[in-house]
């Protein structure tokens, strides 16, 4: 894997761990109810967005390992240019379902599990 690509893996894995410290604890009603806590974690969700799809760009071979790559780009180009129609309800979900297991496999992908 290139130098880049994995800088990039590393910067989507910071992210994940944001969101997840940013929810720990938080219930899917106090997440509706917060727009500094939505918008922190549509943040990062931005920044993983971004930092896969160039990942991806340095090294093609990456979505054969996360294979979700094309839905996190889609995700991410949602959230910026379609923030007027952001689900919290369907956000709510990939934080607390999607999440764990793309740290998962960023770690894979970084040879550090």
């Amino acid at each position: 894997m290139t130098k880049p690509a994995k800088k990039r893996l590393r910067d989507a894995l910071i992210a994940c761990r944001r969101i997840e410290e940013f929810t720990d604890g938080v219930s899917f009603g106090a997440y509706d109810t917060d727009e500094l806590l939505q918008s922190a974690v549509e943040r990062q969700f931005e920044i993983i967005g971004e930092a896969l799809g160039a990942a991806a760009k340095s090294d093609p071979k990456l979505t054969d390992r996360i294979e979700e790559i094309p839905r996190i780009i889609a995700l991410r180009n949602r959230v910026i240019h379609g923030y007027d129609t952001v689900d919290n309800e369907i956000i709510w979900d990939i934080v607390t379902v999607r999440v764990p297991g793309l740290v998962e496999k960023l770690h894979a992908a970084l040879g550090e599990k």
